[in-house]
């Protein structure tokens, strides 16, 4: 596995979701009204998303699943299992990563990801203090504005409309008919993110035994398709 790949399927929960709603997590911990009040997971449950990027002189689109699909144990707290899902560039294929987490004291425990054709694979995980500081400075950013009907792809819902007082400005709409993030629509000035599709029978896609990160195996399969690449005649 490449290491861009390695390090992007590692960092799927900050790619594949917006800050305000990574900084949902903290349901317990931050003041209401608060935008971490939205997060609401259910086993079974999620959402499909489409993000359109803004950027000089075109835009991109992409699309990205987020599903809760089990529930662990972890030192007696209820966690959840909740996996993201987005399409490689590179084999059109989807790529998953699945992180566990405990809501109530605002902590991810474990990272797994596979990509296609390959054993899914578990990667050391710590969330250092200065990225939790950065959650929780992105939930205090977010102020309730009142309540909005909403209709996007994925439906019409009566939603709470949260302005961000941050440098980056942005609006965000939630509603607890959504899980597991509340996320019906955002928009920033480098982004549009819409729900196109609600999740109701949600499965767990990474399968078969999950191997420990392996530094050394790594840089094994990175030389190795650094030859296939040097093999392949030119175009």
């Amino acid at each position: 596995m490449r290491r861009e790949h390695v390090a992007g399927l590692a960092g799927l929960v900050c790619l594949l979701a917006p800050a305000p709603v990574l900084a949902q997590m903290g349901q317990n911990i931050f003041p209401r009204p608060s935008v971490a009040g939205a997060i609401h997971p259910e086993v079974g449950k999620g959402a499909i998303y489409e993000t359109t990027h803004v950027g000089q002189g075109s835009d991109s689109r992409d699309r990205q699943e987020m599903t809760v699909v089990g529930t662990e144990k972890v030192n007696g707290k209820d966690g959840f299992w909740f996996e993201f899902a987005r399409d490689d560039k590179q084999t059109g294929k989807p790529s998953y990563g699945k992180i566990l987490f405990t809501k109530d004291d605002f902590e991810i425990h474990r990272l797994v990801v596979q990509r296609e054709g390959q054993a899914a694979m578990e990667i050391p995980f710590h969330m250092t203090d200065p990225a939790k500081q950065k959650l929780t400075d992105g939930v205090t950013k977010w102020e309730p504005v009142g309540a909005e009907t909403v209709a996007v792809p994925g439906g019409t819902f009566v939603c709470q409309h949260w302005k961000s007082n941050g440098n980056d400005g942005g609006d965000l709409w939630t509603s607890e008919l959504v899980s597991p993030f509340g996320v019906v629509k955002e928009v920033s000035p480098t982004r549009t993110m819409i729900l196109v599709k609600l999740i109701v029978d949600a499965q767990d896609h990474i399968t078969g035994p999950v191997k420990q990160f392996d530094p050394q195996a790594m840089r094994q399969q990175m030389m190795d398709r650094t030859q296939q690449q040097q093999k392949q005649p030119n175009r």
